[in-house]
This record gives structure tokens, sequence and C-alpha cells, in this order.
């Protein structure tokens, strides 16, 4: 079985955002975050407000556009 492409997920000092996700979104963060905590040995889900971030961090960090983009442009 593969992976998860999100490990453990760090415990910082957040900053409130208020966003709007599609139910469907909704949903499947709610079954990534049933994985992530088997796979990761947790002893329940986190809640998918926790998963937002690391998520969008790891794909901006793997995007190479982005990473391009923000080298040339500072």
């Amino acid at each position: 079985m593969a992976k998860l492409r999100l490990g453990p997920v760090a415990d910082d000092k957040p900053a409130k955002l208020t966003i709007e996700l599609r139910a469907a979104t909704v949903r499947s963060l709610s079954a990534y975050a049933e994985i992530h905590a088997r796979e990761n040995s947790l002893s329940k889900p986190l809640p998918i407000e926790k998963l937002i971030d690391p998520m969008l961090a790891q794909f901006m960090a793997t995007d190479r556009a982005f990473a391009h983009q923000r080298r040339v442009n500072g």
C-alpha cells in the first residue's frame, strides 16, 4: 500500500482564516483524515482544519512553477 504524502502534522501557532470548500472536498478531507490517523497511529483523526495547512504547504513546496516564480520575483 502506498503511503500518504502528508506525514505527522506539527502543532504550530495558527492564524485564523475563513474559507469555503465544496462539500465533496470536505468529504474527501474527512476520508483523508481517517487514513492519515491510521497511518500515523493516532487515536483519532485530526480535525480537517489541521490538515489543510500542511497540505497546502506541501503542495506549494513541490510546485516547480511556483518555486521558479518565487525565486524570479523575490
